[in-house]
């Protein structure tokens, strides 16, 4: 099982080394599984559990103070699970990997994928705030209040009308895994989203071909700006050049550079192909990874 693992793209991260520490358990843990699925599932577990990244406990706060997690899963026979706007469930790969197991359908959300995850055995009703969260949604001058459009206002106020998608340094911590058994793959993303977006606002994690994709010529996750991502198809776009004779770091440096060129964001793209080989490549200041294998 090969497994390459990452924590996001984004700036220079305050305390690489624990980071990178977590990074290396995720995919030793991720390694040490039998089942492609497993391997995802068990590599993106540990990331969410850390409140140094951005899914699972320590995700980012909506504007109305919830914190909502997102998580997509495919396999390379193209079968695929989703489930996003989960407040309280830390383990949001699992209710992924769920969707696709257990139902005909390939996206779950809100207060009726909470509901599934508990019905599934996946634990809700998690306290998500990390000490970090809590005190600087606690900083805030003001909390918005009222309709969502009064929300929005509050938002632009604070953001300006662009809003090009990075209010926080942590908004691009979203946590990825791709898994390669030499005949399977697996992709799976996770996050807590964006700082103070939107209340219910889902971004590109749980959309196929967006935050993850997995196909016969290999999977990718994908991380940094949501809206830009999911509007250029970042890990469909990485799969397809490895479909086109393209090997796994050059897949990946392409997609970047394609990305960037057509928006102008930043992003980050991990990938794995049908050699074994593991590519990655990003655009922003920084991006943590780690890479793991048994034979």
């Amino acid at each position: 099982m090969k497994v390459i693992v990452h924590g996001g793209a984004g700036s220079d991260p305050e305390e690489p080394a624990p980071r990178q520490a977590t990074l290396n358990d995720a995919a030793n843990a991720g390694a040490s599984e039998d089942d492609v699925v497993d391997a995802v599932e068990s590599a993106v577990r540990v990331l969410e559990a850390d409140v140094r990244f951005n899914a699972g406990t320590g995700g980012a706060v909506q504007s109305d103070g919830v914190i909502r997690t997102d998580a997509g899963l495919m396999t390379s026979d193209r079968r695929a699970g989703a489930a996003a706007s989960m407040p309280g469930v830390e383990a949001a790969v699992s209710v992924a990997r769920a969707v696709l197991e257990e139902t005909p359908h390939v996206l779950l959300n809100g207060v009726h994928a909470v509901d599934f995850a508990a019905d599934v055995g996946v634990e809700v009703e998690r306290d998500l705030w990390s000490e970090d969260t809590r005190e600087r949604w606690d900083a805030l001058d003001d909390h918005p209040e009222g309709t969502p459009t009064e929300h929005l206002a509050w938002i632009r106020d604070k953001f300006g009308q662009t809003d090009p998608g990075g209010r926080d340094d942590k908004d691009h911590d979203t946590v990825g895994a791709v898994a390669y058994d030499g005949e399977q793959f697996a992709a799976a993303t996770s996050t807590g989203g964006r700082w103070l977006a939107l209340a219910g606002r889902v971004g590109d994690v749980p959309q196929i071909g967006s935050g993850f994709y997995a196909a016969p010529a290999g999977a990718a996750s994908a991380t940094g700006a949501g809206e830009d991502i999911a509007k250029t198809t970042l890990t469909r776009r990485a799969v397809r050049h490895l479909e086109s004779g393209l090997d796994a770091q050059r897949a990946a440096e392409r997609a970047i550079e394609e990305f960037g060129e057509i928006t102008g964001s930043s992003a980050g793209v991990i990938v794995l192909d049908s050699e074994g080989n593991a590519g990655e490549a990003f655009n922003s200041s920084a991006m943590q990874t780690a890479i793991a294998r048994t034979e």
